[in-house]
């Protein structure tokens, strides 16, 4: 139980929060917008939907009731908030991370290039003088190749960007400066510092030795990660200290160079071509970014597209999809296919679009998708009908969370019969869907 001191400050500090929060919903409502506050207002402890930030995927005004909802004791809120700092302070003493810190240099001769090996890919014969690679590869789906870990930018850009996004969460949520700080140091060290910065590019992403230096396929390392980079990067903003108005800017430039790249290059039109998950993610990114950048017009042609050219060809009436059923890890692109397309809903809500409420002609939708993996996610593997090499049932939950929140009555009564993933569920505190069983981590 508080002293009686620390609960008179605790009930003066809601009070405050509360009024705060009804006057500016009040002022939302005039004639004229209210005006961002000081950087420094937003970054103390009070809480004013004033200061809540203008964000990609994740809802910052249910962000902001968050930390209302924390003063005032909500457990689940205080749970997963306790596990997504255990993994804030872990980063706190981690990085900063470059794509520069390799020793394989890309086929441009420029380290600042973002380089990874396909990771299906395997050699094909034993290594010789004449052939030190063992050409030619061969693919074997969903086995991940070990060499293709010698090339360390995928997995630091896996560590980097989870990073920086659980640090801008945490100072969020406590206003403590130091997991901004660490945030902005690794942005900056990873997209804007001249001497260890990313060239804005994917050209030589998922490369199969002997056979290409890249392709179109490996943008998807970036999908949904970088979309939490540039959630982080919009709480920033919100007045977080280390974090200066000349790094937003140029992030927004990165950002805008990486989209333009994204939208013109060979591997760019490659992948927005692809009909399975691929392009689920192409357009999931590419509707971030353009949000992030400023382009709502853009976001809307993006999200209300995926209507015809993803949900319609991907989701059959049943709420299976077709295009990850013949997988060897048939669960995991299931549920890895609907981080993509949950996301893209939420980004289509900040331009008005509800991707949630689109039925396509066979009857299929969002929800269907998500029902369809209900019996597997809440009883286990002998629920699911398909092969997998490695199931695992919390794959699910998130995808699951987003029904819900969508108003799925079946997705919110089976969360309680799903599993939390190691480390907790985060989804409380950070409501998106991650790909909580990563291959580079699981397979």
């Amino acid at each position: 139980m508080l002293p009686p001191s620390r609960s008179r400050f605790r009930l003066s500090l809601i009070v405050a929060t509360v009024a705060g929060l009804l006057a500016t919903t009040a002022g939302a409502a005039g004639a004229a917008p209210a005006q961002q506050p000081p950087p420094q207002v937003c970054a103390l402890p009070i809480i004013s939907l004033a200061c809540q930030p203008d964000t990609v995927v994740l809802d910052g005004t249910r962000l902001t009731k968050n930390r209302v909802g924390l003063l005032l004791g909500d457990r689940t809120l205080r749970t997963s908030l306790t596990d997504l700092l255990k993994q804030a302070d872990a980063a706190l003493t981690k990085g900063p991370w470059t794509v520069v810190d390799k020793e394989r240099v890309p086929p441009s001769g420029d380290k600042h290039d973002y380089l990874s090996l396909a990771p299906y890919w395997w050699p094909s014969q034993p290594a010789t003088a004449d052939n030190p690679q063992g050409c030619p590869y061969v693919q074997r789906d969903g086995v991940l190749n070990p060499e293709t870990t010698a090339v360390p930018d995928k997995a630091e850009r896996l560590t980097a960007f989870s990073s920086i996004y659980q640090l801008s969460l945490a100072w969020f949520y406590t206003r403590k400066p130091e997991y901004a700080q660490r945030a902005a140091l690794d942005l900056r060290t990873w997209f804007l510092d001249a001497a260890t910065k990313m060239n804005p590019n994917l050209d030589f992403a998922q490369g199969i030795p002997c056979k290409n230096d890249g392709r179109g396929i490996g943008i998807i390392e970036f999908a949904y990660t970088f979309t939490q980079v540039l959630d982080a990067a919009r709480i920033l903003d919100a007045g977080a200290p280390g974090w200066s108005k000349t790094d937003a800017t140029a992030m927004k430039g990165w950002s805008a160079d990486f989209l333009t790249w994204l939208r013109t290059s060979k591997n760019g039109t490659d992948e927005a071509a692809e009909t399975n998950n691929h392009g689920s993610f192409y357009d999931m990114l590419s509707a971030g970014i353009a949000l992030y950048a400023g382009d709502k017009a853009l976001t809307k042609q993006i999200v209300t597209g995926a209507e015809k050219t993803r949900l319609d060809h991907q989701i059959a009436a049943d709420g299976s999809q077709p295009e990850e059923s013949t997988r060897t890890r048939s669960f995991h692109y299931h549920t890895f296919n609907l981080v993509a397309l949950t996301r893209l809903a939420q980004i289509g809500r900040h331009v008005g679009v509800d991707l949630w409420a689109y039925r396509t002609p066979e009857g299929g939708s969002l929800f269907k998708a998500v029902d369809h993996l209900l019996p597997a996610a809440t009883g286990g593997a002998s629920l699911w009908p398909l092969p997998d090499l490695n199931f695992l049932q919390y794959a699910a939950l998130d995808s699951v969370h987003a029904a819900a929140d969508a108003g799925d009555a079946q997705a919110k009564a089976a969360l309680a019969h799903i599993p939390a993933p190691p480390g907790g569920d985060l989804y409380p505190v950070r409501p998106a869907a991650e790909q909580l069983d990563d291959i580079s981590v699981t397979g």
